[in-house]
């Protein structure tokens, strides 16, 4: 069975381009969010840790950390890391798991317990690994999502979505396309009354479907 929503997410100690981590420890009280890769030095791959890379103050301003993880070995990390902050401008101040015995790919159910990587291997032995973990602080996995290896992720959604999983915490739920400074849903478990006593002035469009200014 994989991981679902609010399951609590494996925990691991690993190697890093930046030392041994032992992952719950290193979400600590934060929100974090871990990103997979099949390989190093791989084009869609590098455009997309460039952009994680570029994002850095907002995932800080967000209290959240951000990790990568990658099926090759720290020092190719440390290598492949120049390209990525030459292609993206920016440093990429985060560490990247080296999975290379592909535990915390397995572990996060990115790939099936028989997986290994024959030699010569090419990003298509471990295509699946190409996924997105938002986690809380609670270290229970908030929102997973996996993409093929020829589609880049789109982090302006992840971080969308990172502000819509932080708004939720909050007692109430986000619109299709909601963006930070929108309105939000209040849950239909809430009656009116708690609502109003909660909330303050709301909007019902139905019965099941009240709007709210979002809460501070």
């Amino acid at each position: 069975m994989g991981l679902r929503i609010n399951d609590t997410v494996p925990n691991f100690t690993a190697e890093t381009d930046q030392g041994t981590i032992q992952f719950h420890d290193w979400i600590g009280d934060s929100w974090a969010i871990l990103f997979s890769h099949p390989k190093d030095f791989t084009p869609v791959c590098t455009t997309e840790f460039s952009a994680v890379a570029q994002l850095a103050d907002e995932w800080a301003a967000r209290g959240t950390k951000v990790i990568g993880v990658s099926v090759d070995g720290v020092e190719d990390h440390k290598k492949w890391k120049g390209d990525i902050e030459k292609y993206g401008n920016a440093a990429a101040g985060f560490p990247i798991i080296a999975d290379e015995g592909l535990a915390v790919s397995k572990a996060f159910d990115m790939l099936p317990a028989e997986a290994y990587l024959p030699d010569g291997r090419t990003p298509a032995d471990s295509a699946t690994v190409r996924s997105v973990f938002i986690i809380g602080p609670d270290k229970q996995l908030k929102l997973s999502m996996t993409y093929p290896m020829t589609v880049g992720r789109n982090f302006a959604e992840i971080l969308r979505a990172l502000d819509g999983l932080q708004m939720s915490s909050k007692g109430v739920a986000t619109p299709a396309n909601w963006v930070p400074g929108e309105d939000v849903i209040i849950p239909p478990t809430v009656s009116n009354e708690d609502a109003k006593e909660k909330f303050g002035e709301f909007e019902t469009i139905f019965p099941y479907l009240r709007k709210t200014k979002a809460p501070s």
